[in-house]
């Protein structure tokens, strides 16, 4: 799909710079492995045509992203890495000035970790299911999958991309031998995503209805939740503990501190180069090639506890506060600003902020340099 030729590029909007957004990219619905508690396993998705994002529709779009100010791109998937135009879509990301980020299963790592560190990757997110790797490959469905990981890893950081494992809640998981299992296959970090049985208003199938390894009572996951806080005195977690409270306060039905910044600051597109404000959304916004000219949509959110988008949403809140007490300051309006900025959220986040600093610094940065791919 082409740029509809009526609409002409913007400039960067304001405050894009302030505070860099971040889109989540499907770029295919296609996986090679058997996760019981997603939508996007092989065995259901038999018979299903495999969609592929159209890699010239997202070179094209890349520029529009940067307009809007999107300074992160995460590739996912299903697997992003089946993709046959991965590897170009990440230095292309690179080359504009994002930084370009992806999660796989890891079956392909030995293949492509080499061509992915020289495109420019920033960082590599690999999925993990268990402290037992044999009980991972079994939900995985893939033989030796450990190896495999365990190669791409070395890989990527001998050429200086950190790489870190993406855990999702489950009843595969000792949350007090994971460290060990961490550190085994060389994981700089680990970040967990929180388990979901009800389908996603948006394409997004990164769920599953009838899968028992996520199906939590409230007691069980207020629980997983308390083993995540330990795990972050062991080994370096990602989730914010502001955040993780705040998940447990959702858990619990308790008034939540942290709004969503999806909609105006992390956006989800997926294969067919929609865009939405968040995997969970009920409806697209529209095609990226409008995206010059959507709005933001800031309307207050605590629907889902999507980590990835909530995580976000704990560390940007403050420097939100600071760019809405800006503009109501230009609008004149003092009292409006102060309201903004003197609440304990604001205080909180930006506490949290310092405190995840030196992870999300440490991560953020390559040690080797990119080499362009032509």
């Amino acid at each position: 799909m082409d740029a509809p030729a009526t609409l002409s590029p913007e400039p960067v909007r304001p405050g894009a710079r302030f505070i860099p957004g971040i889109v989540d990219l499907s770029v295919t619905d296609y996986c090679n492995a058997d996760c019981s508690f997603c939508g996007f396993a092989r065995s259901k998705m038999k018979r299903v045509p495999r969609r592929f994002v159209d890699a010239d529709g997202v070179l094209r779009a890349l520029p529009i992203l940067k307009r809007r100010g999107i300074a992160y791109i995460n590739f996912q998937g299903g697997e992003p890495l089946l993709h046959p135009r991965m590897i170009e879509m990440v230095a292309a990301a690179r080359a504009i000035g994002m930084k370009p980020s992806l999660i796989t299963n890891g079956w392909k790592l030995p293949e492509k970790a080499e061509a992915l560190a020289k495109a420019g990757l920033q960082n590599l997110l690999v999925s993990i299911d268990s402290h037992d790797l044999a009980a991972h490959e079994a939900n995985r469905g893939l033989r030796n999958l450990t190896d495999r990981i365990a190669r791409g890893i070395v890989q990527l950081k001998a050429r200086g991309v950190p790489v870190m494992a993406s855990v999702t809640v489950n009843k595969l998981v000792d949350f007090a031998a994971l460290p060990d299992t961490l550190r085994q296959l060389g994981f700089d970090a680990v970040t967990f995503s929180y388990p979901r049985k009800d389908p996603f208003g948006s394409s997004s199938l990164v769920y599953d209805e009838d899968s028992d390894l996520v199906d939590y009572s409230e007691a069980e996951l207020l629980a997983a939740l308390d083993a995540i806080l330990e795990v972050k005195k062991r080994f370096p977690v990602l989730n914010p503990t502001a955040s993780v409270r705040d998940i447990q306060r959702h858990v619990m039905g308790k008034p939540e501190r942290f709004a969503c910044v999806g909609g105006f600051k992390y956006f989800y597109m997926d294969w067919n180069l929609d865009i939405w404000r968040c995997e969970a959304w009920h409806a697209p916004l529209g095609s990226v090639f409008e995206f010059d000219h959507m709005p933001d949509d800031r309307s207050p959110c605590t629907a889902c506890i999507m980590s990835c988008y909530r995580d976000t949403s704990t560390l940007m809140h403050a420097g939100v506060a600071v760019d809405a007490a800006g503009r109501a300051l230009a609008e004149w309006k003092p009292m409006q600003a102060a309201r903004t900025l003197l609440n304990r959220a604001v205080a909180q986040s930006l506490g949290t902020t310092m405190a995840e600093a030196g992870l999300i610094v440490k991560l953020g940065l390559r040690k080797g340099k990119a080499v362009r791919t032509p």
